[in-house]
């Protein structure tokens, strides 16, 4: 990961070491120095008063080539933290999460996106969670199921939501008081690999999400690459039946998600008999689980399909590794027999070996990468969080010692 070097001078250097170690985990000061291009001697002034104020801690040992093995240092949760919100068709997740990852208990709310004031009751209902809240706050991030223009701006196009040009940014940041930072759902899940999953090893990826549709969050060098208006990722609308194919909920047809969107793996169940017109994903699954051929046939061949998109996506991106998540993922063990195999032999030989990476899902998930957008802007060197970004480290800064280097 690279870091600008001017916010490491001055009185930014403590933020920077704790976006340092909030991305990469524990470190050494060693290793902090030679990040920062510091002396190790100021690093030593740094971490000292760092850890004076209660900002960081000292951890374990790392293994030592020779002399003295070095102390590890840990971010404490009191360096600040970040409200995480998700937003459905039917209820937002609200949840406070530490600088370090930890999440707190997540509230849901009912909320029904299409109402006159729903903007205005969303307001309400995080200012009266966000009350209760400890510590200071750095952010609050928000995630939807849609299209975002730019993360400060915060405006929003969600067709599943009934909101054609939401001003949910502006909004928020009237009532709340406090930077707001608004994006894709999926592409916050992204940015949360960035700082606590396969993004610490990985600087090129993309996460996946299978549920109710298919989407995904697509990372490159390091940064969350949302495209000219904020919407790439959208392989959900993949064309794979050119003539006649099935209605997408988009308006077109022979979309990716029409054959293994959440709506149409339930059409083909009860297509075949397998399940009543009443019946639920929760109900395919344990028909798949308790052996039913025919439940088990319709995630196989979801998995074929999906496996042979995906490969498509592979060869345009060039990801390190690709991470599959989501509501749906839960029935993983029935859609990878497909998946496997097609996904591997559309693949160029180069690729053929790509590792992807299965995520247990529950929905702190999504709530965490929302929250993450704000955890993530103190070391965000190409601007993606605009002004409300700028705003996060002023507020880090705030709590961290001023000391001149």
């Amino acid at each position: 990961m690279a870091y600008d070097m001017a916010i490491t001078r001055g009185g930014l250097v403590p933020s920077a070491i704790l976006a340092i170690i909030g991305s990469r985990g524990p470190t050494s000061r060693a290793d902090l120095a030679r990040l920062l291009d510091v002396s190790s001697a100021t690093m030593t002034q740094l971490t000292k008063t760092l850890l004076a104020r209660g900002l960081i801690v000292e951890l374990e040992t790392s293994p030592s080539q020779g002399g003295r093995p070095a102390r590890l240092l840990g971010l404490a949760r009191s360096a600040g933290s970040a409200v995480g919100v998700k937003i459905t068709a039917d209820h937002v997740a609200v949840v406070q999460v530490e600088l370090d990852g930890s999440v707190g208990t997540p509230q849901l709310f009912d909320f029904d996106p299409t109402r006159p004031d729903c903007l205005d009751h969303l307001a309400h209902v995080l200012e009266g969670a966000i009350a209760e809240m400890d510590g200071p706050l750095l952010g609050v991030g928000v995630g939807v199921p849609g299209s975002v223009d730019a993360q400060d701006s915060g405006i929003v196009q969600a067709p599943t939501l009934g909101w054609p040009d939401a001003q949910v940014g502006p909004m928020l940041r009237a009532r709340l008081g406090l930077p707001v930072l608004v994006e894709n759902d999926v592409n916050t899940l992204a940015v949360a690999d960035r700082l606590y999953g396969a993004g610490q090893r990985h600087s090129t990826y993309i996460v996946v999400t299978i549920g109710r549709g298919i989407g995904c969050g697509v990372v490159v060098d390091g940064s969350v690459y949302r495209g000219a208006y904020g919407g790439a990722g959208e392989i959900g609308h993949i064309p794979i039946v050119y003539d006649d194919g099935d209605l997408c909920g988009c308006g077109s047809r022979g979309c990716l998600e029409a054959y293994v969107g959440e709506d149409a793996m339930l059409r083909s169940a009860r297509r075949d008999g397998i399940l009543s017109s009443s019946g639920t994903t929760t109900d395919l699954l344990t028909a798949a689980d308790a052996g039913h051929e025919g439940a088990q046939a319709i995630y196989r061949r979801a998995g074929r399909t999906l496996g042979a998109a995906l490969s498509g996506v592979v060869h345009t991106v060039d990801p390190e590794v690709v991470v599959l998540s989501g509501e749906g993922i839960t029935a993983w063990p029935h859609w990878e027999p497909g998946f496997q195999e097609v996904f591997r032999r559309h693949l160029l030989p180069r690729w053929r070996s790509i590792p992807f990476l299965v995520h247990t899902w529950d929905e702190s998930k999504w709530m965490l990468g929302a929250a993450s957008l704000v955890l993530a802007t103190p070391f965000d060197t190409v601007g993606v969080g605009g002004s409300q970004g700028r705003l996060v480290r002023d507020r880090l800064q705030d709590n961290t010692p001023k000391v001149s280097v």
